[in-house]
Protein backbone atom coordinates (compact mmCIF):
# COMPACT_ATOMS: atom_id res chain seq x y z
CA UNK A 1 0.00 0.00 0.00
CA UNK A 2 1.16 3.33 -1.12
CA UNK A 3 2.07 6.21 1.67
CA UNK A 4 -0.33 7.97 0.25
CA UNK A 5 -3.11 5.31 -0.17
CA UNK A 6 -2.50 4.61 3.55
CA UNK A 7 -3.03 8.20 4.91
CA UNK A 8 -6.02 8.53 3.29
CA UNK A 9 -7.37 5.57 4.63
CA UNK A 10 -5.74 6.64 8.04
CA UNK A 11 -8.10 10.23 8.11
CA UNK A 12 -10.60 9.93 6.23
CA UNK A 13 -13.19 7.58 7.92
CA UNK A 14 -15.37 6.91 5.24
CA UNK A 15 -13.12 4.55 3.89
CA UNK A 16 -13.03 2.35 7.15
CA UNK A 17 -16.29 3.24 9.36
CA UNK A 18 -18.11 0.19 10.92
CA UNK A 19 -21.54 0.54 12.38
CA UNK A 20 -21.43 0.24 16.16
CA UNK A 21 -23.79 -2.13 17.93
CA UNK A 22 -26.15 -0.54 20.66
CA UNK A 23 -24.30 -1.99 23.23
CA UNK A 24 -20.88 -0.68 22.19
CA UNK A 25 -22.30 2.75 21.81
CA UNK A 26 -23.75 2.32 25.70
CA UNK A 27 -20.29 1.20 26.47
CA UNK A 28 -18.53 4.37 25.16
CA UNK A 29 -21.31 6.72 26.36
CA UNK A 30 -20.86 5.19 29.99
CA UNK A 31 -16.73 5.52 29.65
CA UNK A 32 -17.45 9.15 28.49
CA UNK A 33 -19.80 9.91 31.24
CA UNK A 34 -17.50 8.24 34.30
CA UNK A 35 -14.33 10.22 32.39
CA UNK A 36 -16.51 13.59 33.26
CA UNK A 37 -16.88 12.02 37.18
CA UNK A 38 -13.16 11.72 37.32
CA UNK A 39 -12.23 14.88 36.09
CA UNK A 40 -14.67 16.85 38.38
CA UNK A 41 -13.44 15.15 41.36
CA UNK A 42 -9.94 15.78 40.36
CA UNK A 43 -10.63 19.54 40.54
CA UNK A 44 -11.56 20.28 36.42
CA UNK A 45 -13.77 22.95 35.54
CA UNK A 46 -14.71 22.49 32.05
CA UNK A 47 -15.17 19.50 29.70
CA UNK A 48 -15.65 19.71 25.79
CA UNK A 49 -17.63 17.48 24.04
CA UNK A 50 -15.95 17.02 20.74
CA UNK A 51 -19.00 16.92 18.67
CA UNK A 52 -16.71 15.46 15.64
CA UNK A 53 -15.12 12.01 15.52
CA UNK A 54 -17.72 9.57 16.70
CA UNK A 55 -20.64 11.53 17.41
CA UNK A 56 -20.06 13.36 14.57
CA UNK A 57 -20.30 10.76 12.15
CA UNK A 58 -23.71 9.35 13.60
CA UNK A 59 -25.19 13.04 13.49
CA UNK A 60 -23.75 13.18 9.22
CA UNK A 61 -26.44 12.02 6.42
CA UNK A 62 -23.19 11.29 4.69
CA UNK A 63 -21.63 8.87 7.51
CA UNK A 64 -24.41 7.40 9.43
CA UNK A 65 -25.99 4.96 7.01
CA UNK A 66 -28.05 3.02 10.01
CA UNK A 67 -31.84 1.99 10.00
CA UNK A 68 -31.89 1.85 13.78
CA UNK A 69 -33.03 4.82 16.34
CA UNK A 70 -29.57 6.23 15.37
CA UNK A 71 -29.95 6.61 11.78
CA UNK A 72 -32.58 8.47 8.97
CA UNK A 73 -33.98 11.14 10.35
CA UNK A 74 -31.93 14.52 12.30
CA UNK A 75 -33.47 13.65 15.44
CA UNK A 76 -32.30 10.02 14.96
CA UNK A 77 -28.78 11.15 14.01
CA UNK A 78 -28.35 13.15 16.56
CA UNK A 79 -29.71 11.18 19.75
CA UNK A 80 -26.69 9.68 20.77
CA UNK A 81 -24.87 13.29 21.23
CA UNK A 82 -27.95 14.29 22.99
CA UNK A 83 -27.47 11.38 25.48
CA UNK A 84 -23.84 11.72 25.65
CA UNK A 85 -24.67 15.55 27.26
CA UNK A 86 -27.39 13.95 29.42
CA UNK A 87 -24.73 11.19 31.38
CA UNK A 88 -21.87 13.60 31.63
CA UNK A 89 -24.35 16.41 33.20
CA UNK A 90 -25.61 13.39 35.60
CA UNK A 91 -22.61 12.07 36.22
CA UNK A 92 -20.55 15.34 36.78
CA UNK A 93 -23.34 18.23 37.61
CA UNK A 94 -20.74 21.35 38.25
CA UNK A 95 -18.91 20.33 35.38
CA UNK A 96 -19.43 23.54 32.47
CA UNK A 97 -20.06 21.01 28.98
CA UNK A 98 -19.15 22.61 25.91
CA UNK A 99 -20.13 21.28 22.56
CA UNK A 100 -17.69 21.52 19.49
CA UNK A 101 -20.82 21.60 16.94
CA UNK A 102 -18.97 20.52 13.82
CA UNK A 103 -20.49 21.87 10.39
CA UNK A 104 -19.97 20.46 7.15
CA UNK A 105 -19.26 23.62 5.47
CA UNK A 106 -19.70 24.17 1.40
CA UNK A 107 -16.58 25.03 -1.40
CA UNK A 108 -16.55 28.08 -3.69
CA UNK A 109 -17.01 25.02 -6.42
CA UNK A 110 -19.92 23.86 -4.54
CA UNK A 111 -18.78 20.66 -2.82
CA UNK A 112 -18.99 19.59 0.32
CA UNK A 113 -15.67 20.28 2.96
CA UNK A 114 -15.94 17.62 5.41
CA UNK A 115 -18.20 14.36 5.84
CA UNK A 116 -18.75 13.94 10.12
CA UNK A 117 -21.06 16.71 11.51
CA UNK A 118 -23.82 18.05 10.05
CA UNK A 119 -24.60 20.91 6.61
CA UNK A 120 -25.36 23.83 8.31
CA UNK A 121 -29.20 24.30 8.15
CA UNK A 122 -29.53 20.71 10.38
CA UNK A 123 -26.53 22.11 12.47
CA UNK A 124 -28.47 25.34 13.15
CA UNK A 125 -31.71 23.08 14.46
CA UNK A 126 -29.22 20.28 16.65
CA UNK A 127 -27.97 23.96 17.98
CA UNK A 128 -31.42 24.59 19.86
CA UNK A 129 -31.98 20.79 20.79
CA UNK A 130 -28.76 21.44 22.53
CA UNK A 131 -29.45 24.45 24.34
CA UNK A 132 -32.95 22.96 25.32
CA UNK A 133 -30.74 20.16 27.01
CA UNK A 134 -28.60 22.45 29.21
CA UNK A 135 -25.54 22.95 27.28
CA UNK A 136 -23.16 25.18 28.60
CA UNK A 137 -21.43 26.55 25.33
CA UNK A 138 -21.08 25.60 21.60
CA UNK A 139 -18.21 26.08 19.54
CA UNK A 140 -19.09 26.28 15.95
CA UNK A 141 -15.89 24.75 14.04
CA UNK A 142 -15.40 22.88 10.42
CA UNK A 143 -16.47 19.30 10.06
CA UNK A 144 -13.81 16.99 9.87
CA UNK A 145 -12.88 13.59 8.00
CA UNK A 146 -11.70 14.73 4.48
CA UNK A 147 -8.54 13.36 4.00
CA UNK A 148 -6.97 16.05 4.31
CA UNK A 149 -6.82 18.26 7.36
CA UNK A 150 -5.90 21.47 6.01
CA UNK A 151 -9.64 21.42 4.83
CA UNK A 152 -10.17 21.26 8.72
CA UNK A 153 -6.80 23.34 9.80
CA UNK A 154 -6.75 25.32 6.70
CA UNK A 155 -3.20 26.71 6.18
CA UNK A 156 -2.61 30.42 4.69
CA UNK A 157 -4.31 31.58 2.14
CA UNK A 158 -6.48 29.01 1.45
CA UNK A 159 -9.78 30.64 2.83
CA UNK A 160 -10.71 33.77 3.99
CA UNK A 161 -10.22 34.58 8.07
CA UNK A 162 -12.93 33.97 10.46
CA UNK A 163 -14.26 31.95 7.65
CA UNK A 164 -16.48 29.90 9.91
CA UNK A 165 -18.34 32.71 11.46
CA UNK A 166 -21.08 33.07 9.10
CA UNK A 167 -22.14 29.11 11.23
CA UNK A 168 -21.62 30.83 14.01
CA UNK A 169 -23.60 33.96 13.83
CA UNK A 170 -26.81 31.58 12.49
CA UNK A 171 -26.23 29.26 15.69
CA UNK A 172 -25.97 32.23 18.24
CA UNK A 173 -29.31 33.80 16.81
CA UNK A 174 -30.95 30.74 17.84
CA UNK A 175 -29.34 29.61 21.14
CA UNK A 176 -29.39 31.65 24.54
CA UNK A 177 -25.97 29.76 25.78
CA UNK A 178 -22.45 31.42 24.97
CA UNK A 179 -21.21 30.70 21.27
CA UNK A 180 -17.59 30.63 20.12
CA UNK A 181 -16.25 30.73 16.95
CA UNK A 182 -13.40 29.35 15.77
CA UNK A 183 -11.40 29.22 12.44
CA UNK A 184 -8.19 31.81 11.09
CA UNK A 185 -9.30 34.29 13.83
CA UNK A 186 -5.15 34.79 13.48
CA UNK A 187 -5.42 38.62 15.38
CA UNK A 188 -6.64 39.83 18.53
CA UNK A 189 -8.04 42.71 16.93
CA UNK A 190 -9.88 40.48 14.58
CA UNK A 191 -11.25 38.63 17.48
CA UNK A 192 -12.26 41.88 19.55
CA UNK A 193 -13.81 42.98 16.17
CA UNK A 194 -15.95 39.92 16.47
CA UNK A 195 -17.25 40.69 19.70
CA UNK A 196 -17.80 44.29 19.50
CA UNK A 197 -20.14 43.06 15.93
CA UNK A 198 -21.61 40.71 18.23
CA UNK A 199 -21.84 37.72 15.89
CA UNK A 200 -19.64 35.67 18.52
CA UNK A 201 -19.26 35.66 22.34
CA UNK A 202 -16.15 33.66 22.62
CA UNK A 203 -12.60 33.70 20.55
CA UNK A 204 -11.25 30.32 20.08
CA UNK A 205 -7.54 29.87 19.20
CA UNK A 206 -5.93 27.01 18.17
CA UNK A 207 -2.41 27.67 16.20
CA UNK A 208 -2.32 30.69 17.54
CA UNK A 209 -1.69 29.38 21.41
CA UNK A 210 1.34 27.43 19.96
CA UNK A 211 2.90 30.56 19.15
CA UNK A 212 2.18 32.90 21.77
CA UNK A 213 1.18 30.83 24.89
CA UNK A 214 0.57 34.12 26.77
CA UNK A 215 -2.08 35.91 24.04
CA UNK A 216 -4.61 36.84 27.19
CA UNK A 217 -1.77 37.88 29.63
CA UNK A 218 -0.21 39.98 26.93
CA UNK A 219 -3.45 41.72 26.01
CA UNK A 220 -4.23 42.21 29.35
CA UNK A 221 -0.59 44.26 29.72
CA UNK A 222 -0.42 45.87 26.40
CA UNK A 223 2.27 43.41 24.95
CA UNK A 224 3.39 42.37 21.47
CA UNK A 225 1.74 39.20 20.56
CA UNK A 226 3.27 36.60 18.12
CA UNK A 227 0.95 36.12 15.67
CA UNK A 228 0.80 32.11 13.86
CA UNK A 229 1.06 32.08 10.24
CA UNK A 230 -1.00 29.27 9.65
CA UNK A 231 1.52 27.34 8.08
CA UNK A 232 0.82 24.46 9.44
CA UNK A 233 4.44 23.17 9.36
CA UNK A 234 5.02 23.03 13.08
CA UNK A 235 1.15 21.65 14.27
CA UNK A 236 -0.70 20.25 11.57
CA UNK A 237 1.66 18.21 10.01
CA UNK A 238 2.86 16.83 12.83
CA UNK A 239 -0.41 15.66 13.58
CA UNK A 240 -0.24 13.77 10.17
CA UNK A 241 2.66 12.22 10.61
CA UNK A 242 2.19 11.78 14.08
CA UNK A 243 5.47 13.50 15.41
CA UNK A 244 5.88 15.94 18.49
CA UNK A 245 3.92 18.90 18.46
CA UNK A 246 5.71 22.52 18.07
CA UNK A 247 5.45 25.69 16.40
CA UNK A 248 8.27 27.20 13.61
CA UNK A 249 8.03 30.43 15.33
CA UNK A 250 8.14 29.19 19.13
CA UNK A 251 11.60 27.54 19.95
CA UNK A 252 10.02 26.91 23.63
CA UNK A 253 7.11 24.78 21.91
CA UNK A 254 6.62 21.61 24.56
CA UNK A 255 9.65 22.10 26.04
CA UNK A 256 8.59 24.99 28.15
CA UNK A 257 10.08 23.30 31.47
CA UNK A 258 13.57 22.99 29.78
CA UNK A 259 14.00 25.81 27.65
CA UNK A 260 12.78 29.57 28.82
CA UNK A 261 14.34 32.78 28.77
CA UNK A 262 17.00 32.89 31.35
CA UNK A 263 18.08 36.71 32.93
CA UNK A 264 21.45 36.92 32.15
CA UNK A 265 24.29 37.24 35.22
CA UNK A 266 26.13 40.25 33.66
CA UNK A 267 24.90 42.28 31.37
CA UNK A 268 26.68 42.97 27.72
CA UNK A 269 26.60 44.64 24.51
CA UNK A 270 25.81 41.86 22.10
CA UNK A 271 26.13 43.00 18.12
CA UNK A 272 23.78 41.15 15.89
CA UNK A 273 24.60 41.17 12.32
CA UNK A 274 21.79 40.32 10.13
CA UNK A 275 18.16 40.82 10.56
CA UNK A 276 16.78 37.91 8.87
CA UNK A 277 14.47 35.59 11.49
CA UNK A 278 17.61 34.11 13.02
CA UNK A 279 19.33 37.56 13.76
CA UNK A 280 15.92 39.03 15.35
CA UNK A 281 15.00 36.24 17.29
CA UNK A 282 18.63 36.30 18.48
CA UNK A 283 17.91 40.08 19.07
CA UNK A 284 14.63 39.46 21.04
CA UNK A 285 15.99 37.19 23.20
CA UNK A 286 19.04 39.35 23.93
CA UNK A 287 17.30 42.03 25.45
CA UNK A 288 14.86 40.05 26.95
CA UNK A 289 17.63 38.49 29.48
CA UNK A 290 18.80 41.81 29.87
CA UNK A 291 21.44 42.48 27.47
CA UNK A 292 22.12 45.76 25.36
CA UNK A 293 21.78 44.74 21.81
CA UNK A 294 22.81 46.14 18.38
CA UNK A 295 21.25 44.94 15.16
CA UNK A 296 22.74 45.56 11.52
CA UNK A 297 21.31 45.12 8.58
CA UNK A 298 23.36 45.74 5.32
CA UNK A 299 19.85 46.19 3.70
CA UNK A 300 16.89 49.05 4.17
CA UNK A 301 14.65 46.18 5.74
CA UNK A 302 14.02 43.66 8.10
CA UNK A 303 13.49 40.03 7.63
CA UNK A 304 15.68 38.69 5.11
CA UNK A 305 14.69 35.77 3.05
CA UNK A 306 11.15 36.33 4.30
CA UNK A 307 10.47 39.33 1.84
CA UNK A 308 11.01 36.95 -1.24
CA UNK A 309 9.00 33.94 0.85
CA UNK A 310 6.19 36.25 0.97
CA UNK A 311 5.92 36.97 -2.79
CA UNK A 312 4.35 33.60 -4.30
CA UNK A 313 0.33 33.01 -4.35
CA UNK A 314 -0.77 32.53 -0.53
CA UNK A 315 2.29 33.58 0.85
CA UNK A 316 2.20 36.85 1.80
CA UNK A 317 0.65 35.75 5.30
CA UNK A 318 4.59 34.81 6.03
CA UNK A 319 5.22 38.69 7.06
CA UNK A 320 3.79 38.25 10.19
CA UNK A 321 7.08 36.64 11.36
CA UNK A 322 8.82 39.76 10.12
CA UNK A 323 5.85 42.23 11.47
CA UNK A 324 5.99 41.13 14.87
CA UNK A 325 9.89 42.11 15.62
CA UNK A 326 9.02 45.55 13.48
CA UNK A 327 6.49 45.74 16.50
CA UNK A 328 8.57 44.63 19.08
CA UNK A 329 12.27 45.37 19.12
CA UNK A 330 12.05 49.17 18.30
CA UNK A 331 13.24 51.26 21.56
CA UNK A 332 14.42 48.20 23.02
CA UNK A 333 17.32 47.03 20.61
CA UNK A 334 19.37 49.63 18.09
CA UNK A 335 18.76 48.65 14.93
CA UNK A 336 21.22 49.84 12.33
CA UNK A 337 19.82 49.42 8.59
CA UNK A 338 22.28 50.08 5.45
CA UNK A 339 24.51 49.34 7.63
CA UNK A 340 27.47 46.86 7.14
CA UNK A 341 29.78 46.59 9.98
CA UNK A 342 33.50 47.26 10.27
CA UNK A 343 35.71 44.27 11.67
CA UNK A 344 37.00 47.41 14.35
CA UNK A 345 33.05 48.21 14.83
CA UNK A 346 32.26 44.60 15.62
CA UNK A 347 35.19 44.05 18.16
CA UNK A 348 33.38 46.64 20.12
CA UNK A 349 31.27 44.58 21.21
CA UNK A 350 31.42 41.72 24.68
CA UNK A 351 29.76 39.09 21.58
CA UNK A 352 28.76 38.71 18.33
CA UNK A 353 25.85 37.05 16.55
CA UNK A 354 26.66 36.29 12.54
CA UNK A 355 23.06 35.98 10.77
CA UNK A 356 24.40 36.77 7.60
CA UNK A 357 22.02 34.28 5.43
CA UNK A 358 22.84 32.17 2.64
CA UNK A 359 22.48 32.98 -1.33
CA UNK A 360 21.39 31.40 -4.12
CA UNK A 361 24.06 29.06 -5.09
CA UNK A 362 25.64 28.96 -8.90
CA UNK A 363 24.23 26.17 -10.92
CA UNK A 364 26.64 23.27 -10.72
CA UNK A 365 26.20 22.11 -14.59
CA UNK A 366 27.92 23.68 -17.57
CA UNK A 367 26.15 26.53 -19.12
CA UNK A 368 26.72 28.53 -22.43
CA UNK A 369 24.99 31.09 -24.21
CA UNK A 370 21.72 30.94 -21.90
CA UNK A 371 19.62 33.50 -20.40
CA UNK A 372 19.94 31.86 -16.42
CA UNK A 373 18.60 34.12 -13.91
CA UNK A 374 18.10 32.72 -9.99
CA UNK A 375 14.38 31.94 -8.33
CA UNK A 376 15.46 35.18 -5.29
CA UNK A 377 16.13 37.70 -8.25
CA UNK A 378 12.96 36.68 -10.03
CA UNK A 379 11.01 37.11 -6.60
CA UNK A 380 12.74 40.45 -5.60
CA UNK A 381 10.98 41.89 -8.76
CA UNK A 382 13.13 40.94 -11.93
CA UNK A 383 10.76 40.56 -14.86
CA UNK A 384 11.14 37.38 -17.08
CA UNK A 385 9.32 36.74 -20.23
CA UNK A 386 8.51 33.42 -22.57
CA UNK A 387 8.75 30.03 -21.68
CA UNK A 388 10.14 29.78 -18.16
CA UNK A 389 11.81 26.46 -17.41
CA UNK A 390 12.72 26.29 -13.28
CA UNK A 391 15.33 24.31 -12.34
CA UNK A 392 14.66 22.61 -8.71
CA UNK A 393 11.69 21.74 -7.50
CA UNK A 394 12.28 21.68 -4.17
CA UNK A 395 9.88 24.88 -2.35
CA UNK A 396 11.86 27.54 -3.48
CA UNK A 397 11.52 26.47 -7.26
CA UNK A 398 8.03 24.91 -6.83
CA UNK A 399 6.68 28.20 -5.49
CA UNK A 400 8.83 30.63 -8.29
CA UNK A 401 6.95 28.32 -10.75
CA UNK A 402 3.79 28.95 -9.41
CA UNK A 403 4.67 32.35 -8.94
CA UNK A 404 5.28 33.01 -12.72
CA UNK A 405 2.59 30.79 -13.78
CA UNK A 406 0.41 32.93 -12.07
CA UNK A 407 1.73 35.81 -14.15
CA UNK A 408 0.69 34.16 -17.26
CA UNK A 409 3.75 32.31 -18.44
CA UNK A 410 4.24 29.22 -20.02
CA UNK A 411 6.67 27.19 -16.85
CA UNK A 412 7.82 23.73 -16.24
CA UNK A 413 9.57 22.28 -13.46
CA UNK A 414 12.66 19.79 -13.88
CA UNK A 415 13.69 18.42 -10.46
CA UNK A 416 16.22 15.27 -9.66
CA UNK A 417 14.45 13.58 -7.09
CA UNK A 418 10.76 12.01 -7.61
CA UNK A 419 8.49 14.65 -6.28
CA UNK A 420 8.01 18.20 -6.50
CA UNK A 421 7.89 20.30 -2.68
CA UNK A 422 8.90 17.58 -1.51
CA UNK A 423 8.66 20.28 2.03
CA UNK A 424 5.76 21.56 1.43
CA UNK A 425 3.22 20.77 4.59
CA UNK A 426 0.78 18.73 3.39
CA UNK A 427 -2.07 20.91 3.55
CA UNK A 428 -0.80 23.42 1.09
CA UNK A 429 0.51 20.84 -1.82
CA UNK A 430 -2.62 19.95 -3.11
CA UNK A 431 -3.52 23.73 -3.19
CA UNK A 432 -0.24 23.91 -5.24
CA UNK A 433 -1.29 21.14 -7.68
CA UNK A 434 -4.28 22.44 -8.36
CA UNK A 435 -3.05 25.89 -8.95
CA UNK A 436 -0.46 23.51 -12.05
CA UNK A 437 -3.12 21.97 -13.13
CA UNK A 438 -5.14 25.10 -13.75
CA UNK A 439 -1.76 26.85 -15.76
CA UNK A 440 -0.91 23.69 -17.10
CA UNK A 441 2.67 23.29 -15.32
CA UNK A 442 4.69 20.68 -16.69
CA UNK A 443 6.97 18.66 -14.27
CA UNK A 444 9.94 16.37 -15.42
CA UNK A 445 10.79 14.67 -12.22
CA UNK A 446 13.61 12.47 -11.57
CA UNK A 447 15.17 14.14 -14.16
CA UNK A 448 19.26 15.26 -13.59
CA UNK A 449 20.52 18.29 -15.99
CA UNK A 450 24.13 17.39 -17.30
CA UNK A 451 24.28 20.91 -19.56
CA UNK A 452 22.93 24.03 -20.89
CA UNK A 453 23.85 25.67 -24.09
CA UNK A 454 21.77 27.98 -25.92
CA UNK A 455 19.11 28.35 -23.93
CA UNK A 456 18.09 24.25 -24.44
CA UNK A 457 18.46 21.82 -21.26
CA UNK A 458 19.90 18.63 -21.69
CA UNK A 459 18.82 16.02 -18.78
CA UNK A 460 18.51 12.71 -18.41
CA UNK A 461 15.65 11.01 -17.00
CA UNK A 462 17.24 8.74 -13.96
CA UNK A 463 14.67 6.06 -14.11
CA UNK A 464 15.31 4.89 -17.91
CA UNK A 465 18.16 6.75 -18.42
CA UNK A 466 16.45 8.25 -21.33
CA UNK A 467 17.66 11.90 -23.11
CA UNK A 468 15.35 14.57 -22.35
CA UNK A 469 16.04 18.20 -24.21
CA UNK A 470 13.65 20.92 -23.51
CA UNK A 471 14.17 24.37 -25.32
CA UNK A 472 13.52 27.71 -23.19
CA UNK A 473 13.06 31.40 -23.08
CA UNK A 474 14.27 31.33 -19.49
CA UNK A 475 16.17 29.19 -17.40
CA UNK A 476 15.55 29.81 -13.94
CA UNK A 477 17.97 28.53 -11.03
CA UNK A 478 16.11 27.43 -7.73
CA UNK A 479 18.88 24.37 -7.58
CA UNK A 480 19.14 25.59 -3.96
CA UNK A 481 20.92 28.53 -1.40
CA UNK A 482 24.29 28.18 -0.16
CA UNK A 483 25.57 29.74 3.00
CA UNK A 484 26.99 33.00 2.77
CA UNK A 485 30.72 32.90 4.79
CA UNK A 486 32.39 36.09 6.82
CA UNK A 487 36.10 36.15 7.26
CA UNK A 488 35.69 36.09 11.34
CA UNK A 489 39.92 35.58 11.50
CA UNK A 490 40.08 38.71 12.62
CA UNK A 491 37.62 38.78 14.95
CA UNK A 492 38.96 39.47 19.06
CA UNK A 493 35.49 38.77 20.28
CA UNK A 494 33.08 35.77 21.38
CA UNK A 495 31.31 35.07 18.39
CA UNK A 496 28.06 32.72 17.35
CA UNK A 497 26.74 31.25 13.66
CA UNK A 498 23.08 31.76 13.61
CA UNK A 499 20.22 30.56 11.23
CA UNK A 500 21.40 29.80 7.39
CA UNK A 501 25.09 30.63 7.97
CA UNK A 502 25.41 28.57 10.86
CA UNK A 503 25.67 24.62 9.02
CA UNK A 504 26.48 22.89 6.32
CA UNK A 505 22.85 22.86 5.10
CA UNK A 506 20.58 26.07 4.96
CA UNK A 507 17.42 26.59 7.65
CA UNK A 508 14.53 26.91 7.22
CA UNK A 509 12.57 29.30 9.42
CA UNK A 510 11.82 26.44 12.83
CA UNK A 511 16.08 25.86 12.54
CA UNK A 512 16.19 30.16 11.93
CA UNK A 513 14.22 30.72 15.55
CA UNK A 514 15.52 27.74 17.32
CA UNK A 515 19.33 29.03 16.40
CA UNK A 516 18.82 32.32 17.40
CA UNK A 517 17.06 31.85 20.18
CA UNK A 518 19.59 29.34 21.39
CA UNK A 519 22.94 31.40 20.47
CA UNK A 520 21.10 34.33 22.50
CA UNK A 521 19.89 32.20 25.63
CA UNK A 522 23.67 31.40 26.00
CA UNK A 523 25.70 34.60 26.47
Amino acid sequence: MTKGAYAKLHHDMQHFVTEASVDQLTAIKNSIAQCARKAQKAGIDAIEIHGDRLLGSLCSKLLNHRTDNYGGSLENRTRYALEVLQAIKEAAPSMMVEYKLPIITVNPDGSLRGKGGLLEDEAVEFAKMLDAAGIDMIQVAQANHTGNMGDTIPPMGAVPYNWTLGACEKVKAVVSCPVATVGRVVSVEAGEKILEDGTADIIGYGRSLLTDPDIANKVEKGECIRECLNCNKGCVDAIQSRRYLSCVLNAENGDEETIFIQPCTETKNVAIVGAGLAGLEAARVAYKRGHTVTVFEKSNRLGGQINIASVPPRKDEILRSVQYYEKFLPGKVDIQLNHEPTMDELNGFDHVILAIGAHNMDLPMPVENSNVVSSWDILNGQEVSGKCVVLGGGLVGAETAEYLANKGLEVSIVEMMDKIAAQESETVLPLMEADFEKHNVQKFVNTRVSEIKDNVIYAVNTKDETNVEIAADTIVNALGSKKNVFDDSKLTVPFTYVGDCSGERTADIASAIRTGYKAANEI
